[in-house]
């Protein structure tokens, strides 16, 4: 039996991303947004939502670009911190001891501490009621050599990413490895229908 819990904004798991951007000035800032996730594979695209009033919103439209910057679950309460506390008062950078680093392929910076980074170039935004999509096109996928598998692949157990759990507001691991996509469906037989 499942209990109604109403109309809410719910999904598990929602990622956790750091929104790196510059201002006008090129004050390096972060953000963390939950709302976001891969929306297209070819040319490779996410979304992040971002509310009107965060400085952040502002800053991605003047600049043309952002970054998200993936943490783990060891940067816990530096990712909170970072959506707690807005960039027009506060250094985050300098607060959460993480290094701004410069894009290389877009105008925004990251935080050099993450397991990886996504460089982003806005290819467009909407508005849906209280936040902006931006959908901004990857320009680059980096990940620290230490995250990396033998084969050169990003490995999620040394990634340790991080993840939020709406309606509860928690923050959470992933777990263990399960099964190979594309694969484990295989073992379900095929069902004609009548």
């Amino acid at each position: 039996m499942f209990r109604s819990l109403g109309a809410k904004p719910f999904a598990v798991p929602t990622p956790v991303f750091l929104v790196g951007v510059y201002d006008k000035e090129g004050f390096p800032n972060l953000m963390t947004a939950a709302w976001g996730g891969v929306c297209a594979s070819q040319p490779p695209i996410i979304s992040v939502s971002v509310r009107k009033a965060r400085w952040t919103h502002t800053a991605i439209l003047e600049r043309g670009g952002f970054t998200v910057s993936i943490p783990s679950r060891t940067q816990v309460a530096q990712a909170d911190f970072a959506g707690m506390h807005s960039g027009r008062d506060t250094d985050k950078f300098a607060s959460l001891n993480f290094t701004p680093t410069a894009a290389e392929h877009v105008d925004a910076p990251y935080a050099a501490e993450c397991p990886a980074v996504l460089e982003l170039s806005l290819v467009k935004h909407c508005e849906l009621g209280s936040h902006t999509q931006f959908l901004g096109e990857i320009m680059d996928v980096k990940v620290r050599e230490d995250c990396l598998r033998e084969d050169g692949k990003p490995d999620p157990a040394r990634m340790d990413p991080l993840m939020y759990i709406p309606i509860i507001g928690e923050y959470w691991g992933i777990g263990g490895f399960e099964a190979r996509a594309y694969s484990a469906g295989h073992v379900i037989p095929r069902t004609p229908r009548s």
